[in-house]
This record gives C-alpha cells, structure tokens and sequence, in this order.
C-alpha cells in the first residue's frame, strides 16, 4: 500500500527516500537504454565468438553513459565512459578493422 504524501513532507523529511536523477527526462530514458546495452555486453563476455559483439554494444552502453554525463554535467561520468570509448574503439579498430 503506498501513502501519499504532501510536497511539504517530502521536501522536509528526512526518512523519506528521494532521487537524486531527474526522472522521465531524456537523461532518464538514455541511462536505462545504455545500461540495458552494458548488460546484454556482460551477457556474452567472455565467449569469444560473440567479442565482437560483445565490444559493439559496450561502445553503444557508455556512449549513452557519455551523453547523460554531458546532460548531467558530472565530471566523473564524462571521464569514466570517455575513456571508455577511447578503450573500446581502439580495439574494434585494432582487432577488427586494421
């Protein structure tokens, strides 16, 4: 059963539990699709016939990341997945196309 509250108790509560990400923006919709792309790429991990897939839709996943990172303006998302892509192109590039 889930109570209502007032947008006075909210704001002031302690113990109610509020997000601290923007919901049903664009960000909202673009970190659940790329996290659904990092997981299907953890899924096949490690089985080398699907590498290259593998690689393909870990480039996708933190690209998004990369994309709520600049929406967000948070640093540490836009390192982590910037350098994510670096890692992940240079071996589609190495591995895959030269």
């Amino acid at each position: 059963m889930s109570k209502q509250f007032h947008r006075d108790e909210i704001a002031n509560s302690k113990r109610i539990q509020k997000s601290a990400t923007p919901k049903y923006d664009a960000s909202w919709y673009i970190k659940w699709c790329a996290s659904c792309f990092i997981l299907a790429s953890m899924t096949m991990r490690g089985i080398p016939e699907l590498a290259f897939y593998d690689i393909v839709l870990s480039l996708i996943g933190v690209t998004g990341w990369m994309i709520v990172g600049l929406l967000w303006k948070d640093r540490a998302l836009l390192l982590l997945n910037g350098v994510g892509i670096i890692f992940f192109m240079r071996t589609l590039l190495l591995d895959y196309w030269l």
